[in-house]
């Protein structure tokens, strides 16, 4: 089999996938109601109307789950590493070495930066 060949199955999916996608927002867009009113536009809040001043979270609590999805889809990244380490050799594990690196260097900036800082 052409080394081309074997990531024609890939690119199908990824071309479905993405079809899928563009499909969903054009139909929404093109079905879906446009007629915006004060009701509509209102926060909702269990089905009553808002009382008092609406109170945001802050932005730490975002940027902290943010990178909790980051560190936490590194592992994704890493399980076919773990489970073919034996057939890569060295080449597989200087890769997942800069890999492990770069994550690295992005957690002490992280840190550096006082985003885990709980004020």
């Amino acid at each position: 089999m052409a080394p081309i060949a074997e990531y024609v199955s890939i690119l199908i999916y990824l071309g479905v996938a993405l079809f899928i996608g563009v499909a969903a927002l054009v139909v929404g867009a093109l079905l879906g109601p446009k007629k915006p009113g004060k009701a509509k536009l209102m926060p909702y809040e269990s089905g009553n109307d808002p009382a008092g001043e609406v109170k945001r979270f802050p932005v730490h609590f975002y940027v902290v789950a943010m990178l909790f999805i980051l560190f936490d889809v590194e592992v994704a990244f890493l399980w076919p590493y773990a489970v073919s380490a034996g057939t890569l050799g060295l080449y597989g594990f200087l890769g997942v070495a800069g890999f492990t690196l770069l994550l690295f260097v992005g957690f002490l900036y992280e840190w550096w930066k006082g985003v885990m800082r709980w004020h």
